[in-house]
């Protein structure tokens, strides 16, 4: 049976960590931040832990 190819799209967006988390961007921060408030663009710089549902299709994707 043939290795499973890697998602790059999907590797290009996310990080997993050591503990097998998987860590994605928040969304909405690519332009028109002068709208936003100063606490939203704050949160908006920290990664984001995704739930376990989408984890595991994250996972599927990336080969692991």
């Amino acid at each position: 049976m043939p290795k499973m190819k890697t998602k790059k799209a999907v590797a290009k967006r996310v990080k997993i960590t050591a503990r097998g988390k998987v860590k994605v961007g928040k969304t909405g921060t690519g332009h028109l931040r002068s709208v936003k408030s100063p606490k939203s663009r704050r949160q908006s710089r920290r990664k984001m832990i995704v739930s376990k549902a989408f984890t595991k299709s994250v996972k599927r994707r990336l080969g692991m």
